[in-house]
């Protein structure tokens, strides 16, 4: 294998240019070993803002998390915040997670605004991504960097940008910023030099602050008096969520908390682990074996940078399973819905969000309290934008996605683990009030508006070669739909990256009213859903499969859970994924 002409010229600017020793002794090592997979992977291009920012491999090269890469990444946001208000005192604030080289790039990130002239709020220590969002709306920024790469490997860092409203860029913003990094086309462009003046450190009068303001949403204060002593097994997975759920949880008045101490340390290198996240159930198998030693009434675990959260309860047989994200969404908008109304407080001015890949259920849910819903593309900048549309119109009651990020309340912009682990913990009192179960609630749930059962099947494609693939896929699933999926007909195709929906019974077509995204969706006759899609930060391409039937009573959950499940393996088969 030889290298491209293209990527050879990017190796020896890096090699030529006015980067450290370090650096080009590592590039240099690459060559001398004709590692050519690695420089591909390493220089082919320059990492772009996906949907959840820059996120990568660490390491020497374009396409790599470094500090050159921060840097290029950070100059360009400058140029475009110092463009966009210009004449004005551009504030951002800066946080980063418990990742091997957070602080470091955090750092670097300071530094370069600073630099610029820009006044940065600087977190002295770890936080939760919610935070950050928090404190760019709360101290008036117009900008603002989260250091994490979320529940990804160890190997892995990343950069998320937020603007003014405390969400992920959206369209044109996001463009902008990266039109902006991709001028930069030398490393001396960049502004390295710290102004100390411009970086001023904030830490727990924000914690406080955003503590206090979680507390005031809590909407069963009564419930939770009653149940102040229930058994909750938290896991930090060695991350940030440490900083805050253990407050937020005693400020909502919870006294009986259990830490998972081997994982309570943060730690970047996530010991106890193979990936540090709530989505998998290995990462929460020290949490369920704490759980079963004091037979605990709910787990909690959230992942590096707190911004998603998996949760596990005891069954009838008294076991505990973990519930997946389209579950705990689900029962945390029954939930709110419920409770709110218990309250008199529904007026028709409140809303709740989802993505087009989270479980119908929860329109379902919505509908029948006449409580208006809205579906947003996935990720969770689109929530933000949506929110940030609608402030001041209506009320967002929560909302969340499939991959275990909620919010609840106005607060940020972002999916909040923090304010999931108060609400579910808040959720969980509520029902045991009730002489329940969050088990037995979502039970019920499902007798009232049927059995959703959804799983993910994700793919991983790696380097350029697989994300030529992946793009090969989706070309073959937009030319040619399957005519039928688990034995049900095709009927209709929607498809977000030509912005059509597609009756393929009678050919007509309509326009769909999201923004382009590469996402494909076939629905079935009887009301299945299957949706295609490459991840914006992960070399995957990701299936989601929704099924459902009725439940005619809580007896039959298993039964019908398993039809349900050999029904997802037919339709996967069909799709050859």
């Amino acid at each position: 294998m030889q290298l491209e002409a293209a990527t050879l010229s990017t190796i020896n600017q890096w090699l030529n240019g006015n980067y450290d020793t370090k650096t080009k002794e590592e590039i240099q090592q690459l060559l001398d070993k004709e590692a050519f997979t690695e420089l591909t992977d390493s220089f082919y291009r320059s990492l772009e803002f996906g949907t959840g920012g820059l996120r990568g491999i660490m390491g020497a090269g374009s396409n790599r998390i470094n500090k050159y890469t921060i840097g290029t990444a950070t100059q360009g946001l400058c140029n475009y915040l110092l463009k966009k208000y210009p004449g004005e005192k551009v504030k951002v604030a800066i946080a980063h997670d418990s990742r091997n080289n957070s602080d470091y790039f955090a750092g670097i990130t300071a530094d370069v605004f600073s630099a610029n002239g820009i006044h940065v709020y600087f977190f002295k220590a770890l936080r939760p991504t919610p935070e950050l969002s928090f404190a760019v709306r709360e101290l008036g920024c117009k900008s603002g960097v989260m250091l994490t790469a979320s529940h990804n490997p160890k190997e892995y860092n990343g950069y998320k940008a937020y603007g003014e409203d405390g969400g992920q860029f959206t369209a044109p913003d996001d463009t902008m910023v990266m039109d902006e990094v991709a001028k930069i086309s030398s490393i001396d462009e960049v502004k390295f030099d710290r102004i100390d003046a411009n970086v001023e450190l904030i830490g727990e009068e924000i914690d406080q602050l955003y503590l206090d303001k979680i507390t005031e949403l809590s909407v069963s204060p009564e419930a939770i008096a009653r149940q102040k002593d229930l058994k909750i097994v938290y896991s930090p997975i060695h991350g940030t969520g440490i900083t805050l759920v253990p407050q937020a949880l005693a400020q909502f008045g919870f006294t009986n908390l259990t830490l998972v101490e081997e994982q309570s340390q943060p730690d970047g290198n996530f010991p106890t682990v193979v990936y540090p996240n709530p989505e998998e159930k290995e990462a929460l198998t020290l949490a369920l074996k704490k759980a079963e030693e004091i037979d605990a009434d709910l787990v909690l675990a959230t992942d590096p940078d707190a911004d998603r959260v998996g949760i596990a309860v005891k069954n009838n047989d008294g076991e505990f399973v973990l519930l997946n994200g389209n579950q705990t969404g689900s029962l945390l908008i029954n939930y709110l819905l419920s409770a709110w109304e218990e309250k008199g407080k529904l007026t028709g001015d409140q809303y709740i969000v989802k993505t087009i890949v989270t479980s119908n259920l929860i329109e379902e849910i919505a509908k029948k309290k006449n409580v208006t819903y809205y579906n947003t593309l996935t990720g969770f900048k689109w929530i933000g934008q949506l929110m940030t549309n609608l402030q001041g119109k209506k009320t967002f009651i929560g909302g969340g996605e499939e991959s275990y990020g909620y919010l609840i309340g106005e607060l940020v912009r972002d999916k909040d683990a923090i304010v999931s682990c108060a609400f579910i913990s808040e959720m969980t009192a509520f029902y045991k009030d009730k002489g329940s179960s969050l088990y037995n609630a979502m039970l019920d749930m499902y007798v009232e508006y049927g059995l959703y059962k959804e799983e993910l099947v994700s793919i991983t494609k790696k380097g350029k070669t697989g994300a030529e693939e992946i793009k090969a896929m989706m070309e073959k699933f937009r030319n040619n739909p399957p005519a039928t999926l688990g034995g049900a007909q095709v009927v209709t195709l929607k498809d977000y990256e030509l912005g059509t929906e597609t009756d393929l019974l009678s050919g007509e077509k309509t326009k769909l009213e999201l923004p382009k995204s590469d996402v494909l969706q076939f629905i079935t006759a009887d009301g299945s859903i299957v949706s295609a899609r490459p991840s914006g930060t992960e070399p995957k391409i990701k299936f989601y499969c929704s099924v459902n039937a009725p439940l005619k009573d809580k007896e039959s959950f298993k039964e019908t859970d398993a039809r349900l499940g050999d029904k997802v393996k037919a339709i996967m088969k069909d799709l050859e994924a």
